[in-house]
């Protein structure tokens, strides 16, 4: 992953992100770490919700402020295309208009496409989005905290199984081999 990410100097130099000035210079926004990167997961998955005007500029201010990974946060608003958009916010209109109990619209573009249409949809989608956004970002950072830990606990245990079997491997051999 680190190939891909620019590297801290190529965003330090950037014309929009010097706006930022010494903020950038904290070293959690590049490392990665347990809480950086969740943070970071979390932060990009709960802007991914959000309009998509400014998404990106949205999360890296986020995750200088709470001082997480930045190109995480940033690449996870990405999931948001024109691709994903139309199913990822119909899918939060229903989750609104449940909440709200109000009956669902069905998925006829002509409706949706209608501008006069869109302060009848408004209050659904939005509050669903907000509860999507929510989730999204509960469910990466915990998803990324406890594979983290996982990770790290086999790690040592696969550290200790290479401890034991070298001391087993030293105790089984002759003692006068050994003092030499």
């Amino acid at each position: 992953m680190k190939r891909y990410t620019p590297t801290q100097t190529e965003i330090q130099g950037h014309r929009w992100l010097r706006l930022f000035g010494t903020l950038l210079h904290d070293p959690n926004l590049w490392h990665l770490n347990r809480r950086s990167v969740s943070g970071g997961v979390a932060i990009g998955l709960f802007v991914m919700y959000l309009p998509p005007l400014g998404q990106m500029f949205i999360a890296a201010a986020l995750a200088i402020w709470l001082r997480v990974n930045l190109p995480i946060a940033v690449a996870l608003v990405w999931i948001t295309n024109p691709v994903t958009i139309p199913p990822m916010y119909y899918f939060a209109y229903m989750i609104g208009c449940w909440v709200l109990g109000l009956p669902p619209r069905g998925f006829d573009p002509a409706f949706w496409l209608d501008w006069h249409h869109w302060l009848e949809i408004l209050e659904p989608m939005l509050i669903g989005c907000l509860i999507c956004a929510s989730v999204c970002a509960l469910v990466g950072y915990t998803t990324v905290r406890i594979l983290w830990r996982w990770r790290v606990a086999r790690q040592v245990k696969q550290r200790q199984a290479r401890y034991r079997a070298l001391f087993e491997a030293l105790d089984k051999t002759p003692s006068s081999s050994r003092q030499t």
